[in-house]
């Protein structure tokens, strides 16, 4: 057990460690001249002010302006921590997760300067450095729980005319922009919606947040009006994300209502009687495999889609899946240790070198793979080492939480259950890539760093 908490950091702080770090003893150069500024007294509802327009805008807009959003995040990050008084920061300057991003990151740049392609992996790696940027801007800010709060409900609001949307093409029909159903599939001449993103998938992995997060808003929302906006969040944007039809989607949807029922459980737990305490979690596990077995069986679009997941070669989605897995395989053997650098970029450059004929695509069509493929096994296993850090940490500041009886809870449960869907997702599906859904992605971490606090103040 010792080595697995040493392992999973649970008990490790950075601190010490930055703080003998040249390149934080830059940390705070410029904090004379933030105490003279009366602008940057509202520094962090600023910085929110730029988070929100990110995640306001980022269905509606072109993946153009949402990097040049992601910019402004990051560069208003580094005025913000060349400007912090580290001697008033009653808050960690960085939490384990940040520690293992910070890794991957470095295995990332050793990543690109050894490329076969390092014009190619060089323009990857600098659209990962936003992501991660962002994620250090987002957690940095999120610590204050009105700002999580507000940065969440704002995204939850833009969610809903996304939703909306969705469902009515369903009603009144959508032009369908590619083949996304076999033709030759029962599902054939079903409306698959895709609202203002282009793409079924590409929706399904935009909605699955508000999903969860909706779902949470019910409890830790006051009012009745709220809880009632709360209870519409989930409903509407749960129909969209299933009339998507996105099997990926649908996947990560029902592993991360799954995850949230499981952790809603273990917070009820505490407070329930010994038998409930020790039946509830497998109870709970199994009235939702129920339901989700009934709406397989009974309801027959559900039914020929989810058996299509099963068709093996038989389905050309399918086929076209395993060919580029086999694909990417292939790319990793080439180059098992340090990868080809990060990006579609480079991706698009070696994968025509090994690819199945006929069968091009832009990325590995999973995420794991598609992090072999670009770090190698190195930086696949650093990866792995952030999900675990990553979890585990979520785990013990719920278990705190719980204790206290916070409802600031319900929020990391969201983002828990939320970054376990979008894994599953992830899986068997290269939507996690694009930015409308990879800024959600590490704002969801970013939300579960946020709870960390100093091992003195546990």
């Amino acid at each position: 057990m010792a080595v697995w908490e040493t392992l999973l950091l649970s008990n490790f702080a950075l601190d010490p460690w930055l703080e003998g770090s040249l390149l934080h003893r830059i940390v705070g150069s410029l904090r004379t001249w933030r105490s003279g500024s009366a602008l940057m007294t509202y520094a962090d509802w600023i910085g929110a002010t730029l988070v929100a327009l990110l995640l306001g805008f980022s269905p509606f807009v072109s993946t153009t302006l949402i990097g040049v959003l992601l910019l402004a995040c990051s560069g208003f990050w580094i005025l913000l921590t060349l400007s912090d008084d580290p001697r008033q920061e009653s808050q960690p300057l960085a939490t384990p997760i940040h520690g293992t991003i910070f890794l991957f990151g470095v295995i990332s740049l050793i990543s690109t300067a050894l490329s076969p392609v390092k014009m190619a992996a060089l323009s990857g790696l600098i659209k990962l450095g936003l992501y991660l940027l962002f994620f250090a801007f987002t957690a940095r800010l999120a610590r204050n729980p009105r700002i999580r709060s507000s940065l969440i409900t704002i995204y939850l609001l833009t969610s809903l005319p996304v939703a909306v949307y969705g469902i009515r093409q369903y009603f009144f029909g959508a032009r369908s922009l590619a083949t996304w159903v076999d033709p030759s599939s029962a599902s054939a001449d079903v409306t698959r919606v895709y609202s203002y993103l282009g793409n079924p998938n590409l929706l399904a992995g935009y909605l699955l947040p508000a999903v969860i997060w909706g779902l949470a808003a019910v409890w830790i929302w006051n009012g009745i009006f709220p809880k009632m906006l709360a209870i519409v969040t989930f409903a509407v944007n749960s129909a969209c994300l299933v009339l998507t039809y996105s099997r990926g989607g649908w996947i990560g949807f029902v592993v991360a209502l799954t995850a949230f029922g499981l952790l809603a459980v273990y917070w009820w737990s505490a407070r329930l009687s010994p038998f409930w305490q020790k039946f509830a979690l497998p109870l709970t596990f199994g009235v939702l495999v129920a339901l989700f077995a009934i709406a397989v069986l009974f309801v027959p679009p559900v039914r020929d889609r989810v058996s299509s997941i099963f068709a093996g070669r038989s389905d050309s989605s399918n086929n076209f899946r395993i060919n580029v897995w086999m694909g990417a395989v292939r790319m990793i053997e080439a180059y098992p240790i340090i990868g080809i650098g990060p990006g579609n970029s480079a991706f698009n450059k070696i994968y025509p070198l090994f690819m199945t004929p006929k069968y091009s695509a832009l990325s590995a069509y999973s995420v794991l793979l598609e992090t072999a493929v670009e770090t190698g096994l190195i930086g696949l296993s650093v990866f792995l080492w952030f999900l675990a850090v990553t979890f585990h940490q979520g785990w013990k500041h719920l278990e705190r939480l719980r204790d206290r009886a916070s409802t600031e809870a319900w929020w990391l449960m969201g983002a828990l259950a939320i970054a376990i869907g979008m894994m599953a997702h992830g899986a068997v599906d290269t939507v996690w890539y694009r930015p409308q859904v990879n800024t959600l992605w590490w704002f969801a971490v970013a939300i579960i760093s946020s709870y960390y606090q100093n091992i003195e103040n546990r």
